[in-house]
């Protein structure tokens, strides 16, 4: 699983417990080789012809950043890597893990180092918050316009009024619960309610993506004056705060509370008939669920920036998109993608999904995080 500090994530969907077609362009407005912010892409330069004059594909390493759980067998990374080698041959895609996450790349280029890598999966809202927050210059280029099939994304999925992080999933954050043990609640109030004493496990905000997005569910509903206060009824009615997505799961699965907050996926992993579903319920606080866009974006100093958005639109494609759900245990991002099997019948959207934008988080989530940080997690 992911772990980071506040700028990284932790947490995907649930399979990340067990391990978890269209025409692509080449991304270029200009001459092969020369990408649209002036540099030179050397895998493309590099590519020759055959001996009938047909120009081959592009070749060379594309380096992609990201969380470990999105590479390793049986993931979407690993699967994206086949594929997109597959599809050309002279390409080698390479993934860095960094364990601080984009945070390793802010630090970089305030030190004026050199990125070493084209491109980052993983990006949420938030995070690009704080990146722009911290730097005076661009970490990432603006490619969306250019990007083959970056107009089917879903218009309330997109994150960057700047067009540079590009989404190519999502998860809702939902509560997993035990309906042996306890009711779905209704309303945000409810957990405040003696009913769901020492019931709920949460993770922390500051390091936890679950938990992050949880947090700013409960600002969303309970308003930026009153968050707090609710965060403290949560804490005198025993809600346990975890460090991240996977030690929070682990704690649920071994019973020591009946609910958790997650990812309303869930029951694509654990369905079938040596599970017990009903511990495995989805619950829709309010008859809503968190939408927690996953973004990819190409470096400004990527050496490959036509390889890197040749990437991204391949992601982007209806073959990606429902191998990257399915892999993932993630909604896709792409409109009309239906991935079927398992996940058609299992994954569930809540009614009503509620997000904040990049406007609204901005000059907010930081201090939002360490007011909760002080009061709850500092106790």
């Amino acid at each position: 699983m992911k772990r980071r500090t506040f700028l990284g994530r932790t947490g995907v969907g649930v399979a990340g417990l067990a391990g978890l077609a269209g025409c692509v362009g080449d991304g270029s407005d200009g001459e092969a080789g020369t990408a649209t912010d002036g540099s030179t892409d050397t895998a493309t330069e590099a590519s020759t012809g055959t001996a009938t004059g047909t120009p081959a594909g592009p070749s060379g390493t594309l380096t992609v950043a990201t969380y470990s759980s999105f590479t390793g067998e049986d993931t979407a990374g690993n699967w994206l890597k086949s594929a997109f080698e597959s599809e050309y041959p002279g390409v080698t895609v390479e993934f860095a893990t960094p364990e601080n996450g984009v945070n390793q790349y802010v630090q970089r280029k305030q030190r004026g180092a050199p990125i070493d890598a084209d491109l980052f999966v993983g990006l949420n809202t938030g995070e690009l918050v704080r990146v722009d927050e911290q730097l005076d210059a661009q970490l990432f280029a603006t490619v969306e316009d250019r990007l083959e099939g970056a107009d089917r994304v879903k218009e309330d999925l997109r994150i960057d009024p700047q067009g540079r992080a590009v989404p190519y999933d999502t998860g809702y954050i939902s509560l997993v619960y035990d309906e042996d043990e306890v009711d779905e609640p209704a309303t945000f109030d409810s957990l405040l309610e003696p009913a769901y004493e020492d019931a709920l496990i949460t993770q922390n905000a500051q390091q936890s993506d679950p938990g992050r997005a949880f947090l700013l569910w409960t600002i969303h509903e309970q308003g930026e004056d009153e968050y707090l206060d609710y965060w403290q009824g949560l804490v005198d009615n025993g809600v346990r705060i975890m460090s991240d997505w996977e030690p929070a799961y682990n704690a649920y699965t071994a019973g020591e509370a009946p609910m958790v907050v997650s990812y309303s996926t869930d029951q694509v992993y654990y369905h079938g008939e040596d599970v017990d579903v009903s511990r495995h319920q989805v619950g829709f606080i309010n008859d809503q669920g968190y939408a927690n866009p996953e973004a990819m974006a190409r470096f400004v100093d990527s050496d490959r920036p036509d390889l890197a958005e040749r990437f991204m639109e391949f992601v982007l494609t209806d073959e990606a998109q429902a191998e990257i759900a399915v892999r993932n245990v993630q909604f896709p991002a792409v409109e009309g993608v239906d991935p079927g099997g398992d996940f058609g019948e299992y994954a569930l959207e809540p009614p009503e999904a509620v997000t904040y934008t990049y406007e609204e988080l901005s000059g907010n989530v930081g201090e939002w995080i360490e007011q909760w940080a002080r009061q709850v997690a500092g106790n």
